[in-house]
Formats: C-alpha cells, sequence, structure tokens
C-alpha cells in the first residue's frame, strides 16, 4: 500500500512540476505588476493550467498526508535503535572493559609527568 502511494506521489510532483512549468510567466513576484491572475490579486485565473494546478496541488497534498500516517502507524511502539538492531546501552556498558585500580600501577619511574605503567606480575 505505501509502495502505490509513494508511486502515485511521485508522479503527482513530477506532473505538477511539468504543469508550472507551461504556465504563462506573467512577471514580477508572486503575480504583483502582471496585470491580473496572480496570487496576490483580487480575482484568480481561470485557465485550464491554473485549474489543472490546483487539483495536482491539492492531490501532493493528500499523498503526502497519507504516506505520514502510514509512516506513522508502521512505527508505532517501535524505536529506531530496536528496528537496526543495535544492542542497549546496558549491554554495552557490561562488555566494556575496567580501568586497571589505582593499586595496580607502578610509580612513575622518572619525574613527575612520566605515566603511570601497569605492574608485570
Amino acid at each position: 500500500m505505501e509502495n502505490v502511494v509513494l508511486i502515485i506521489h511521485l508522479l503527482l510532483a513530477l506532473g505538477l512540476i511539468a504543469v508550472v512549468l507551461m504556465q504563462r510567466s506573467e512577471g514580477g513576484g508572486l503575480g504583483m505588476g502582471g496585470g491580473g491572475g496572480g496570487v496576490m490579486s483580487g480575482r484568480a485565473a481561470a485557465t485550464a493550467l491554473g485549474k489543472l494546478t490546483w487539483i495536482l496541488a491539492i492531490c501532493f497534498i493528500v499523498t503526502s498526508m497519507t504516506l505520514t500516517i502510514i509512516a506513522a502507524k508502521k512505527s508505532s511502539g517501535t524505536s529506531v535503535i530496536d528496528r537496526l538492531g543495535v544492542p542497549a546501552a546496558e549491554e554495552t556498558e557490561q562488555s566494556t572493559p575496567a580501568a586497571p585500580a589505582a593499586d595496580d600501577l607502578l610509580p612513575p619511574a622518572q619525574g613527575d609527568d612520566a605515566p603511570l605503567v601497569p605492574r608485570a606480575d
């Protein structure tokens, strides 16, 4: 089901791009100064391409919401970490080796700047 909606969504996106590119440019940002039919003007253009653009845009938004709902239902109750198969933080902490205790280290051989070295018992 998700794949069908996704394919329809992609076809709508391509169709919307094509229809918008085929429309006549009226100049100016948001249709201002181009003479009627723009987004900010009082009267909307009633051309066939304008109507088709609105229909494709509404269908695109509907498929976007549908894909969001499908994805939300699919992922409910699970974590991304669970789906990846990564072990939990508690398991990784137990498997890491502990740092050597202070009693297991020898004092530095030369001066205070030398690092502590483990005993060779």
